[in-house]
């Protein structure tokens, strides 16, 4: 974190979530906190609720109880669409399936949220094109596949133009699931460096989901989840 805020930019209060059909909650948060500019290493097993996490501070999923309030709006207070805005303008998240566009290239699948968000769009120094291909060289992307539908790409490629995707337009807040779970030691190195040195640059919230506890050390604080969620039942 580059500079210390005394602003909260994730806040969560009496946070519960209960999957249709479920007898119990699958998360049940008290309260969390998360400043402008921090890097939180969210950590715990498999089945413990950290994916239904992500989806609810992105307002694809809604809490069952509670309030989920980023960057000052309670996102159960949005509609859907207005949601859809809110997550295009300032949230870039780099899926754990990647999410890409198969009919679309690795250049057209970076810019696209800079299509979609003009707040994004007005953060990008220069051409669009050309910052997306600045982030990825930086990620180690050879410049031969920038024009080639994603489909033509290895696991290990689709994650960084995932990335990038995120990267572009210096969000406010970057949401990493599992980013480098499909990455080896040198790549994941690169996309660390990367990743981290955006963040900084724009200030951002950085949220990192990982099972990689080498990775812990790089980030201001870190949360067990497994810990935190008081839900009876694991997911």
């Amino acid at each position: 974190m580059t500079q210390k805020s005394a602003s909260t930019v994730v806040e969560l209060n009496q946070l519960q979530f209960t999957w249709p059909g479920n007898p119990s909650p699958t998360l049940d948060i008290a309260s969390l906190n998360v400043k402008q500019g921090e890097h939180l290493f969210i950590k715990g097993p498999s089945g413990c609720g950290k994916s239904t996490l992500l989806g609810l501070l992105t307002g694809i999923n809604t809490p069952t109880a509670g309030t989920v309030t980023v960057l000052g709006t309670d996102l159960a207070t949005l509609s859907a669409s207005q949601r859809d805005k809110f997550r295009a303008n300032n949230i870039g998240y780099i899926f754990q399936q990647f999410n890409l566009l198969p009919y679309l290239s690795v250049i057209e699948n970076v810019t696209l949220p800079c299509q979609f968000a003009k707040q994004r769009k007005q953060q990008v120094v220069g051409d669009l094109n050309s910052q997306a291909r600045k982030l990825l060289k930086k990620l180690r992307l050879p410049e031969s596949l920038l024009n080639k539908p994603v489909t033509e790409l290895s696991i290990g490629q689709q994650q960084r133009v995932a990335a990038a995707r995120a990267l572009i337009g210096q969000p406010k807040i970057v949401i990493a699931d599992e980013p480098t779970s499909s990455l080896d030691f040198d790549n994941r190195t690169a996309f660390i460096e990367l990743l981290l040195e955006q963040v900084n640059q724009a200030n951002s919230t950085l949220l990192f989901v990982s099972h990689d506890p080498t990775l812990e050390s790089l980030f201001d604080r870190t949360i067990n989840l497994q810990q935190l969620n008081q839900a009876g039942e694991p997911l």
